[in-house]
């Protein structure tokens, strides 16, 4: 985060930020995402407001020293050094970008233009508002969490009440999510039942009310592990918040964070299932759904970087959920590796299966997996494992479909598994 001075240096008229990945910050296990974490220290190096550049200089050796100083250090400081560069350069572009528009504008007006994003952000969803009716809703989790809430709607004031009351309290594992995650999930929602296209801002939450009791999995109390909050447990957070509003089936409601690593490489991808159907349309195949927001490295670049082939990457064609329109399709990923690593993955829905919606089947669990070369077997994962593996063993993950969405009407599945990776 960056301030924006006015000319004179004394005034901070704007702020502007960049979100970026590390691929590692310290924790139990490279790439920062251990399944097993039951504290916040075993995920990385915690940083609590660390002045990154003073008078325009980069405090790099500070920095450096904030790495190291964890009881879980991060493993490769120099990479992380450039990352921070990358988005300090990003912040720099958006400083000088507000600039240029202040003076060909006028500070008054490009303040106003801020205040009527952020009305018409705030409209937009009061119209949406109105369109809908008190609904609740229980989502379960594979670790025997769940998530419950209650949106109710004032027709009067056009505005809601999101009610988290009755979720399970905080937990011993990793999957408790910070309130502003919550927050950012319930954003998120209400904005995609908008059909103008307005940007994201925080006009989107003006009309809502939210309700987080404190002590719970998804407001949780210091030193709660929360690794798994932003990634897993804001998938389920949304997809309790359409199934209250009966919008939609649930998408593979996971990131199926998959990562790996030794001393010299980290690496760390999410990777893509099926999504949701609805009243009028199917669901996706093969993509990555509501709260990821992020992109799978290109299979060239992964093994030329990384000690690895990926054998397999397709469809699991016939695993959505039936009905008058059938959820998206999860999908196959094989990776093979040539040299010894660590591997973590954290998921949902191995258990549980994506709920569809009126009517609608469910869609097909996901499943996690190791072939291991030298005794010619396979090991199944649960939802959230860690395993060791050598060269020429190979991961193999079917990532959970989405749920459809009305009557079933043909409950055929044409699902192919992958338990012969010898092939």
């Amino acid at each position: 985060v960056s301030p924006v001075f006015d000319a004179s240096g004394a005034e901070v008229l704007f702020y502007v930020g960049s979100r970026g990945h590390h691929s590692d910050i310290g924790g139990l296990t490279p790439a920062s995402m251990p399944p097993a974490s039951t504290v916040v220290e075993e995920e990385g190096v915690l940083i609590d407001n660390f002045k990154l550049v003073d008078n325009g200089v980069l405090q790099e050796q500070g920095f450096r020293e904030l790495l190291a100083s964890a009881k879980y250090p991060a493993r490769n400081p120099d990479t992380n050094v450039a990352d921070i560069q990358a988005q300090i350069a990003s912040n720099n572009k958006g400083i000088a970008e507000l600039r240029k528009m202040v003076e060909y504008y006028g500070l008054a007006t490009v303040r106003a233009y801020m205040g009527h994003v952020q009305d018409n952000a705030e409209e937009s969803v009061r119209r949406v508002i109105s369109a809908f009716t008190t609904g609740a809703f229980e989502y379960p989790m594979d670790n025997g969490a769940k998530i419950k809430v209650r949106i109710s709607i004032d027709e009067a004031s056009r505005s809601a009440d999101v009610d988290f009351t009755g979720t399970s309290s905080q937990l011993q594992s990793n999957f408790n999510a910070p309130a502003a995650v919550v927050r950012a999930a319930v954003m998120y929602v209400f904005r995609t039942l908008v059909d103008d296209d307005i940007p994201m801002n925080e006009g989107c939450l003006k009309p809502i009310r939210l309700i987080i009791p404190k002590g719970t999995m998804l407001n949780p109390e210091y030193p709660a592990a929360v690794v798994a909050g932003n990634v897993e447990t804001s998938q389920a957070v949304t997809d309790a918040l359409y199934g209250a509003l009966k919008v939609m089936g649930a998408a593979q409601g996971t990131m199926n964070n998959f990562t790996f690593g030794n001393s010299q490489y980290q690496y760390y991808e999410t990777v893509c299932g099926g999504s949701g159907a609805g009243p009028d349309f199917d669901g996706t195949d093969a993509v990555h759904t509501h709260m990821t927001n992020s992109r799978m490295t290109d299979p060239e670049i992964l093994e030329f970087r990384y000690p690895v082939l990926l054998e397999e990457f397709s469809i699991r064609h016939g695993s959505g959920g039936q009905g008058r329109h059938r959820g998206g399709h999860g999908v196959n990923r094989r990776i093979r590796f040539n040299e010894g690593m660590e591997i973590n993955i954290i998921s949902n829905h191995r258990k549980i299966p994506p709920y569809g919606m009126e009517g609608g089947g469910e869609g097909q669990c996901g499943k996690s997996m190791v072939y291991r070369k030298a005794t010619n077997t396979v090991e199944e994962l649960d939802s959230c494992d860690h395993a060791e593996v050598q060269p020429g063993d190979v991961f193999l993950l079917e990532t959970p479909s989405g749920g459809g969405y009305g009557p079933v009407e043909d409950s055929s599945s044409g699902y192919r598994s992958l338990h012969n990776p010898s092939s």
